[in-house]
């Protein structure tokens, strides 16, 4: 049973095989969020590989370096975007997976900061299934800092942490939306794009701190990952399978 909520019931799983765009994908969690709190879906679990994006946080807009920081991104291929949820700027790309949690719920502000807490303990359970060293909490220096946010441990050098998952909530009347990015593969490219929209925001972090966990398990892939996480959603509730198409279809999207 999940964190916060009472008797047995099920999460649809739902893998969509493609971006349907960097701003598409993330209206499209919120349009679910709407089908969800008002009972035409039922609990859902998204999971998707995203197009090149930094997702800004609303703070970041308000600094002057914000439009040089947005261009920054163009020019190495990833699409600025503001996102609703709280934070600092965060990228990802086709070597992460985003997961997002959909869910509907009475009282949805009741237990929302344990959420946090709960979800990112068991997106480090599966993360350590596959032989990551994963643990939760805020590592110094790290980009789009959270007390809740999951980081890896290089064993063979344990002062080496990278943060791995980032997470972030979107509560409304009547249900939530908790999202998190698991960066996998291919880390460079990130850290270059946050390197250069930090700068231009004028806000301090250490580069050393972005990875990805195939950085500290070699050839571990977002395929071996999304089945980690599904894996360990299924030790705490019942889990069913849907099409991506049948959802697509209650938010008018083309599958």
């Amino acid at each position: 049973m999940l964190e916060g909520q009472a008797g047995p019931r099920t999460l649809t799983v739902v893998r969509q095989d493609r971006s349907l765009g960097a701003a598409r994908d993330l209206e499209f969690g919120l349009e679910l969020l709407t089908q969800a709190k008002t009972g035409r879906i039922g609990p859902t679990l998204r999971l998707y590989r995203p197009a090149p994006t930094v997702a800004f946080g609303q703070r970041d807009t308000r600094l002057p370096g914000f439009d040089a920081a947005a261009r920054a991104c163009l020019d190495l291929g990833f699409e600025p975007l503001v996102r609703k949820a709280g934070g600092r700027a965060a990228a990802y790309h086709e070597g992460t997976l985003v997961v997002d949690h959909i869910e509907p719920h009475a009282d949805a502000i009741a237990g929302s900061k344990n959420r946090f807490g709960f979800f990112g303990e068991l997106l480090a359970q599966a993360l350590r299934s596959v032989g990551v060293q994963a643990a939760v909490g805020e590592i110094p220096g790290e980009y789009c800092p959270g007390e809740f946010s999951v980081h890896g441990i290089n064993s063979a050098d344990p002062a080496n942490r990278v943060k791995l998952v980032g997470t972030a909530q979107r509560v409304v009347s009547g249900g939530w939306l908790f999202s998190s990015v698991i960066v996998v593969e291919n880390s460079a490219p990130i850290r270059r794009v946050l390197t250069d929209s930090y700068a231009a925001l004028g806000l301090d972090w250490d580069p050393a701190t972005a990875g990805a966990a195939n950085d500290l398990v070699p050839g571990l892939t977002v395929e071996d990952v999304q089945d980690a996480v599904i894996a360990a959603y299924a030790g705490h509730v019942s889990l069913r399978d849907a099409g991506f198409s049948s959802y697509a279809g209650v938010t008018g999207e083309e599958a």
